[in-house]
């Protein structure tokens, strides 16, 4: 695919964000309400995290739950949270991604591939645009700084630029070969942190990936906290905060919202549940039948996680996160 999904023009997007409130609004509703306001069917959508770390797992739920259809989405760095959409592109259920910039999809790292987002991606239905994991988190660099692109060596001399729409450039300075690298502005993202206030100020632990871009990149923000904080907490360390409440609409407090991820000193991944997934997936009946259970046959997440074995089982991977953390 070499044409692009999104527009890169940043005056289109500053007329967009200029409209955002700037005043300290209470934000806080539920993860359905925040996706049955905020991810309209055809948006382009993005998931923060990387690999199965801090992913926003309940709101991909929620918009497949939702029946949302024909979505763009970023696949930058995406295992568990790519599988879970893919499951919105089943026969009978219509087809909820259609076209996708990938740079890390299919995998779940060292688990191995998943079957179904390895049918979906397979299947002909979706438009593909490649990238590499450091050219596709260029593009929200891009438009974090509000600008159409960003020049960079990355792709050149490498396959991927034929098959993805960043343009060879001369510098017009050195005469230097670049790649034009086009900006990304989703129409919606969701970023799952550890912490945030009920405006929408947010702090998370461990690796950032893309996220602080992704959060000024995207045209509306949904947040997953594990926990609400006070707003004075934030204002006493005002230096931790990664992500302002400027970027954000939506504030949804779902403690372990990343399962069956890792929340860096939180929890550990599940990978028992993580391989279940990837072992029903190879069997279309057994797989609908596993979303019917789980996804389809819940109302929310927290029913999720009672279907996962509940506090019991959390309580055993928060141990397990905090045992490494103290080198046991």
């Amino acid at each position: 695919m070499t044409t692009l999904f999104t527009s890169p023009a940043s005056d289109e997007a500053r007329a967009a964000f200029a409209a955002k409130p700037r005043g300290l609004v209470d934000k806080i509703m539920s993860v359905s309400e925040a996706v049955s306001r905020f991810v309209r069917d055809g948006d382009y959508f993005a998931t923060g995290g990387f690999g199965a770390n801090r992913i926003p797992t309940a709101v991909c739920h929620e918009i497949v739950r939702q029946r949302r259809q024909n979505l763009g989405f970023s696949g930058h760095t995406t295992t568990h949270d790519f599988q879970i959409l893919c499951a919105g592109n089943l026969t009978g259920r219509g087809q909820l991604l259609n076209r996708v910039d990938a740079a890390y999809v299919v995998g779940l790292e060292a688990r191995g591939l998943s079957a179904h987002a390895r049918r979906v991606m397979e299947s002909g239905a979706l438009d593909v645009a490649e990238w590499s994991n450091y050219t596709l988190a260029l593009r929200y660099t891009a438009a974090a700084m509000g600008v159409p692109f960003v020049p960079a060596r990355s792709l050149l001399g490498t396959d991927t630029l034929a098959h993805g729409p960043a343009k060879e450039i001369q510098c017009p300075f050195t005469g230097e070969k670049l790649v034009a690298v086009p900006a990304l502005y989703p129409d919606v993202a969701a970023i799952h942190v550890h912490e945030a206030d009920r405006y929408g100020n947010c702090r998370f632990s461990g690796t950032s990936v893309a996220d602080v871009d992704l959060a000024r990149a995207a045209k509306k923000v949904i947040i997953t906290c594990e926990r609400l904080v006070p707003h004075d907490e934030m204002r006493r360390d005002p230096h931790r905060t990664q992500i302002p409440f400027l970027c954000v609409d939506a504030v949804c407090e779902v403690p372990y919202g990343s399962y069956p991820g890792n929340m860096p000193g939180e929890y550990f991944s599940d990978e028992e549940h993580l391989k279940l997934w990837m072992e029903v997936e190879k069997d279309p009946a057994a797989h609908a039948q596993f979303l019917d259970d789980h996804l389809f046959g819940v109302s929310d997440f927290t029913e999720y996680l009672e279907r996962c074995g509940g506090l019991k089982r959390l309580q055993a991977l928060r141990q397990r996160e905090l045992l490494l953390h103290l080198g046991r």
